[in-house]
């Protein structure tokens, strides 16, 4: 499918989720909301020849916790929400992105202002209150993106959300995979690189896979540097058990901060994965 044709359904596909957010999500129930956010989110990937597949899902919490995740690019929000939507903590900028920004405030996203230390103190205070609340929270403890091939050190400042509300962090891992199973880095959106050449090198280098790692939860008992260190060292181990492929549903298992994986062989057999369609065909290899 032509690169330009791809982007008019995206642009098509964005203004839908304005028009659904607009008139069905006033009167519709929370679950509702996220059944509608959650199959919006979906297509969005298929759109972007991406397909999804989930590892270890039943370790994920539905409620009360905040979730963490390294950053890679502006479609791991699409990501996430396909798997489970989560509201987020997002930079400032991305308010005043056409249609994009407008959809990220309708669906609960919390905004900072990085560049102020006080708004970073703001929102650890209306993250705790959601949170304690039994709302989900996500956010990129990273700080900014990178290409995923590995990670960024993981801030602790927002980490004290959980300790205050006293509930569970779960660490979550995204890596993308091109159509050969290699770690792909086509949908980084790093450096100098702008928002819509990010989206042709991402549509360029489908299709891709989405691969999510779920995490065990992690209790808010330790101190908010040393939550932030487990958290890491959970995500860094799923993603090298991914790049290896060794993470699949069910065979990383967590014994405090330890990950152990049980073979690729024993693994396949129990995998138990969400896999989403293309709207891209595979290449050959």
């Amino acid at each position: 499918m032509k690169l330009a044709l791809r982007k008019v359904r995206l642009i098509a596909h964005l203004l839908h989720g304005m028009w659904t957010v607009a008139t069905r999500f006033p009167n519709a129930s929370a679950e509702r909301r996220h059944a509608l956010n959650r199959a919006w989110s979906l297509k969005m990937l298929r759109l972007c020849g991406m397909r999804l597949v989930v590892h270890n899902d039943a370790a994920r919490l539905d409620r009360g916790a905040l979730v963490v995740a390294n950053h890679i690019s502006w479609i791991d929000i699409y990501v996430i929400n396909a798997w489970r939507p989560t509201p987020f903590v997002s930079k400032a900028e991305i308010r005043q992105w056409p249609v994009v920004g407008w959809l990220a405030q309708q669906l609960d996203t919390v905004f900072i202002q990085r560049e102020k230390r006080s708004d970073a103190k703001r929102i650890m205070h209306e993250l705790a209150a959601r949170l304690g609340a039994g709302e989900l929270m996500c956010v990129f403890p990273e700080g900014t993106t990178t290409n995923g091939l590995a990670l960024l050190p993981f801030h602790a400042n927002m980490f004290q959300a959980a300790v205050s509300a006293g509930v569970p962090v779960q660490p979550v891992c995204i890596m993308y995979e091109d159509a050969q199973g290699r770690q792909s880095t086509a949908p980084a959106y790093i450096d100098d690189v702008s928002l819509a050449d990010s989206l042709d090198m991402l549509l360029r280098g489908g299709p891709l896979t989405a691969h999510v790692y779920v995490g065990a939860a992690l209790a808010p008992d330790a101190d908010r540097r040393v939550l932030a260190a487990r958290a890491q060292d959970v995500v860094a181990g799923a993603l090298q058990a991914m790049q290896t492929g060794k993470a699949v549903a069910g065979t990383l298992a967590h014994e405090g901060d330890v990950i152990a994986a049980a073979s690729s062989n024993d693994a396949n057999e129990s995998a138990e994965t969400l896999i989403e369609p293309v709207d891209q065909p595979r290449r050959s290899a």
